[in-house]
């Protein structure tokens, strides 16, 4: 056990009692001649991950409150903002959603059932499949949308517009970089 106050409970303590400078100056000296570079990445991704994982389940309890699991938000998304008739091929969702076809298939039978989605021949070719919203499918994506969006604009409302554009472009800019590493 630590003297120190908060060192017992790291890392399960308030991120603000554990400054990613502090993490990184730590291993800076628990690791001479690593380069300044290396121990650097830890005051961008450690914050990261930790705005990352924050987000993460505040998104969960309020899509639980909400009543809807992010796969069917995500695939009730996807359709909602292709536009009028509101429908999709299953390639082209899963084109979109950067999930696989046997995971695309499991969601929208998922929301059949639910009725929130239906199935048709698509307008685009015979072979394929359109995945339409139903009346009762718009009608939650439109609901759930709204009362997310309003809720995590709350959420960085601290920032100011310049803040939230220049943290966009850096992000956007990051993700970029990284892209290659989801494949």
């Amino acid at each position: 056990m630590s003297n120190e106050p908060g060192v017992d409970d790291y890392p399960l303590g308030p991120p603000t009692r554990w400054p990613a400078a502090d993490i990184a100056a730590a291993w800076r000296r628990e690791l001479p001649g690593l380069e300044a570079d290396s121990t650097g990445s830890i005051e961008v991704i450690t914050p990261l991950w930790r705005v990352a994982k924050v987000l993460a389940d505040d998104r969960r309890r309020t899509l639980a409150a909400l009543g809807v699991d992010s796969s069917t938000l995500d695939l009730l998304g996807v359709i909602r903002r292709s536009g009028p008739p509101y429908e999709l091929t299953t390639r082209e969702i899963t084109r979109r959603t950067l999930i696989t076809a046997g995971a695309v298939s499991q969601r929208i039978a998922r929301a059949e059932q639910a009725g929130l989605v239906e199935r048709a021949p698509s307008s685009a070719s015979r072979r394929a499949v359109a995945v339409r919203l139903t009346d009762a499918g718009h009608t939650l994506i439109e609901a759930t949308v709204r009362q997310l969006l309003v809720h995590e604009a709350q959420l960085i409302s601290h920032l100011g517009a310049p803040e939230r554009a220049t943290l966009s472009a850096l992000l956007t800019k990051l993700e970029a970089s990284l892209a290659d590493l989801g494949s």
